[in-house]
């Protein structure tokens, strides 16, 4: 269990323990909040007002208006149903996507579906630092992109882009363009103002990197954006996402988010904090250990110790009580895509692994790391591939 004192839990960009204060609040709004809010009895309106509030707050959060937040099931839904309600409506007057070549699977895989269905796709790979270079991503938009797509933070390697300088961009180059971003792994741990980032139409979010339950996601949607429905029914979402909503979930999703935002500052700190600490261990501890680029977002840190596998250290720390992951959770130790497009070279590859921390992470939760980490590279034997 994680409650467990003897698992240090360091993979927190994978997904984060529920907050105790959340769990009581999912319990009360199933018991107070059980009927559909699509009724029209008092039970039923008391059910939608607690949706509406939820959704006001996670609007708060983003700075925009509670109208333009789409609740979903988690974000790769929010993905899919940016990339395929943006493009599909518009191809009728071009179809070209512009996309980074280190996307997380719930974008990258749709829009290669998209590329089948007879769409060119130009993908723009990310510099050796992690980095897309903006120029070149705005020379590839031209009159006939429909969608282009970036993520705020890379989920594998910290990377935070320039969304703001893309979005403005973009709209210079074309207007048309529906431009959507990836905001998994950056809401609430880097500023995220979209009156700032007026270029950007949609944006998508996820509950269980912030402490809530997983299970639930939202997607923002520039008020007064044509697109496409993604689950047709009850109409429930505007008509965009039908589906009886889940009240339990998104009470909760809105209690995270909102304690979340209330902390940010805090939270950022201490997770820069951890992230210092854990490298200046690891150079004294284990100087073999490489960092593959020096993140940005605070809570992710990417590690490559050439010559080993990372999938036999992973397992073998997790014997230790140390969880740690191998690059994204959706891979299922499958190699990254990510560090194959910034050109790492193979060993330095198949030793990369990622340590992501929350609010809750420790100091002794480093120092297992280490120590863990120290132990199991003295007891396997590096390879010559």
């Amino acid at each position: 269990m994680l409650s467990d004192p003897q698992i240090h839990y360091l993979d927190n960009a994978a997904t984060t323990r529920v907050d105790p204060a959340v769990t009581e609040v999912i319990h009360d709004a199933l018991v107070e909040l059980w009927a559909n809010p699509s009724s029209l009895y008092d039970p039923a309106v008391a059910a939608q007002d607690g949706i509406e509030t939820a959704r006001a707050r996670i609007a708060k959060t983003l700075h925009c208006r509670s109208d333009e937040i789409y609740f979903t099931a988690c974000g790769s839904e929010s993905n899919n149903m940016a990339i395929y309600g943006a493009a599909l409506p518009r191809r009728h007057w071009g179809n070209k996507i512009v996309v980074t070549g280190f996307e997380h699977p719930s974008v990258q895989l749709p829009i290669r579906a998209l590329k089948e269905e007879g769409f060119t796709v130009v993908e723009i790979a990310p510099e050796r630092d992690g980095h897309i270079d903006t120029e070149k991503f705005l020379a590839a938009v031209d009159k006939n992109t429909v969608l282009a797509a970036c993520m705020a933070v890379n989920n594998e390697t910290g990377a935070r882009q320039d969304i703001a300088a893309l979005a403005k961009g973009i709209k210079a180059k074309n207007s048309r363009t529906h431009f959507h971003v990836d905001a998994v792994q950056a809401w609430l741990r880097i500023p995220i103002d979209l009156q700032k980032w007026p270029g950007v139409d949609t944006l998508s979010v996820s509950g269980h990197k912030i402490h809530a339950p997983k299970g639930i996601g939202a997607l923002y949607i520039r008020q007064g954006l044509p697109l496409k429905p993604f689950i047709l029914g009850g109409g429930q979402e505007n008509g965009l996402r039908s589906g009886t909503e889940p009240t339990g979930q998104i009470a909760a999703f809105a209690v995270a988010c909102q304690t979340g935002k209330a902390k940010m500052a805090q939270s950022l700190a201490h997770m820069n904090q951890l992230k210092a600490y854990t490298l200046e261990r690891l150079h004294a501890e284990v100087p073999q250990v490489e960092e593959i680029i020096s993140g940005d977002a605070p809570h992710i840190l990417a590690l490559t110790l050439p010559g080993y596998k990372s999938e036999v250290l992973v397992r073998v720390m997790g014997d230790k009580g140390v969880c740690i992951s191998a690059g994204s959770a959706c891979h299922r130790g499958k190699a990254s895509h990510v560090y194959e497009v910034m050109g790492l070279t193979k060993p330095q590859r198949d030793g990369a692994f990622r340590v992501s921390f929350s609010d809750w992470s420790t100091k002794e939760d480093v120092d297992c790391f280490v120590q863990a980490l120290k132990e199991t590279q003295e007891m396997l034997f590096p390879t010559m591939s």
